[in-house]
């Protein structure tokens, strides 16, 4: 046989689209042609074959002409995923292998040159796709992705180490010596996180953490240098529920289209914090064939941004529609991804270029333009979309020293968790992703509340996306406070979340 047909899967966005790879060998001049647009990535999979099957032991078709076609032509096609395909293909045409079996698999897998297999991106958007399909098929793996994809129920998919293995699987009749069935890697034990009680002194910020814990909301953390803005960000994972099955998947999926999951850490949440040079690609996504960024990493985990200010103007802007929709959709020329990216941004910044404005301790040297022009640098409509601002004031050292510890942050979680819960049942999502119906339907002040806030906002001069932000928030609020309604004590708190930065 002179022609032989492999199942594989590319990767678009999360998506995983079935394609065909044809091999087909003739006589004439000894060449091997890859078509089907290809990237270089693909393309130099002809020299990694050759070697691999060489070095196993394998035939290579020296004297033949090698034409492998990955259909549909249309797709971009990236990445080493289709080394074991094309190989498979190859043994399949020149007869080495049994071609009839191969019908009933799906590869994919980088080969080495001495025919190990090596992981490769997106393991798990593969599997998924394959069970929305019906899982007809067998998908066949590399070791350390066939243990991601056996996260799925319902599948079942094989490993294989190396070349070798996937060969003698394929042998006809009994000689056949079937790969094992992959197993999900153990998760290991909960890392370590840092503690709230760590903190001292600082009693405002860490309510605002519990709030923000308990209802999903978006927190900007603004004051001096040293005073605890980045601890607090960083203990803030701590006081997050463990991820659901559901939310769990999501987040692999996501990280497993960077290579970035481990399996061993399922259902932890994920903290991406990158450095304040990220560049709106960085952040939100992008490249050809178009990638996820920090935000969609983060995807139901803490996207942390310190030195907020100080990221160029565009990545900034390029978080107000995730923010809102929890999605990021890529357009390019010619092609479209979309990505999921319910984050929650845990921010922090100085008042000023000094970092001193405001300060008891040190004397602020910025002039009021300075500091006009850098707190400007946050828009208005991307400041009206965080739930929470919150000031970290600088403390004297005797103060400091003098303070006592605070709450365990156990004590805190559980706390939030029983506040999320009641959030669950009521409406079933958090206060955050609550939508202007939901909204209408869930949450209800008491008439002394409605009125001081429609006060409140009409001399702030607030916007009605800010006056919805503000009742999420009292209700949080209130289902900390285990109150069925609203009532003025917690609107009033809430609007002190949105007073610390003027929009504009």
């Amino acid at each position: 046989m002179s022609l032989a047909i492999i199942h594989s899967r590319a990767l678009d966005g999360l998506a995983a689209p079935e394609v065909t790879v044809e091999v087909h060998l003739a006589n004439g001049l000894p060449s091997f042609t890859l078509v089907g647009l290809a990237d270089t990535e693909v393309k130099e999979a002809r020299e990694r074959v050759r070697a691999a099957l060489q070095n196993s032991g394998l035939e290579f078709p020296h004297n033949k002409r090698i034409t492998v076609n990955l259909a549909p032509a249309d797709l971009p096609k990236e990445s080493g995923r289709f080394d074991l395909p094309i190989a498979l293909g190859i043994l399949a045409a020149s007869g080495q292998i049994d071609a009839a079996r191969l019908a009933t698999f799906e590869f994919a897998g980088e080969l080495s040159l001495a025919g190990d297999l090596r992981p490769v991106r997106g393991a798990l958007a593969m599997a998924l796709a394959a069970r929305r399909g019906g899982a007809a098929r067998t998908l066949v793996l590399p070791e350390a992705s066939a243990a991601e994809a056996a996260l799925i129920e319902g599948l079942a998919p094989r490993a294989a180490r190396h070349l070798l293995d996937v060969v003698r699987a394929l042998l006809p009749g009994e000689a056949a010596q079937p790969l094992p069935v992959a197993t999900p890697r153990p998760a290991g034990p909960a890392p370590a996180l840092p503690e709230l009680r760590d903190v001292k002194g600082q009693a405002a910020a860490k309510r605002a953490l519990e709030v923000a814990a308990a209802g999903g909301h978006s927190l900007l953390l603004v004051g001096p240098p040293g005073t605890g803005k980045s601890m607090l960000a960083q203990r803030f994972l701590a006081l997050l529920p463990p991820l659901d099955d559901a939310q769990a998947l999501e987040s692999a999926a996501v990280l497993s289209l960077a290579g970035g999951f481990d399996p061993a850490r399922w259902r932890s949440r994920v903290l991406r914090a990158p450095h304040h040079s990220a560049s709106s690609v960085a952040l939100v996504g992008g490249g050809s064939p178009p990638r996820p960024g920090e935000i969609s990493l983060a995807h139901h985990g803490v996207l942390f941004l310190d030195e907020f200010a100080e990221f160029a103007r565009g990545a900034l802007e390029a978080l107000r529609e995730p923010l809102e929709t929890g999605r990021i959709t890529i357009s390019r020329a010619a092609r479209q991804a979309e990505f999921p990216a319910r984050f929650q941004l845990i921010a922090a910044m100085n008042p000023c270029p000094c970092g001193h404005a405001g300060s008891p301790l040190k004397a602020c040297r910025c002039s009021p333009d300075a500091i006009a022009r850098y707190q400007g640098r946050l828009s208005g409509p991307l400041l009206d979309r965080l739930d929470l601002q919150v000031e970290v004031p600088a403390v004297a050292p005797e103060v400091l020293a003098a303070a006592a510890d605070g709450e365990a942050g156990s004590v805190v979680a559980e706390r939030a968790a029983r506040a999320g819960e009641r959030q669950r049942v009521r409406q079933g999502c958090s206060n955050a992703a609550l939508d202007s119906a939901l909204l209408d339907r869930h949450v209800q002040l008491d008439p002394g509340a409605s009125a001081f806030l429609q006060k409140a906002a009409a001399r702030l001069g607030w916007s009605a996306r800010s006056q919805h932000r503000t009742l999420r928030v009292a209700r949080t609020i209130a289902d900390l406070a285990g109150a069925e309604g609203i009532a003025t004590a917690h609107v009033a708190e809430a609007i002190q979340y949105r007073r610390v930065l003027v929009a504009g």
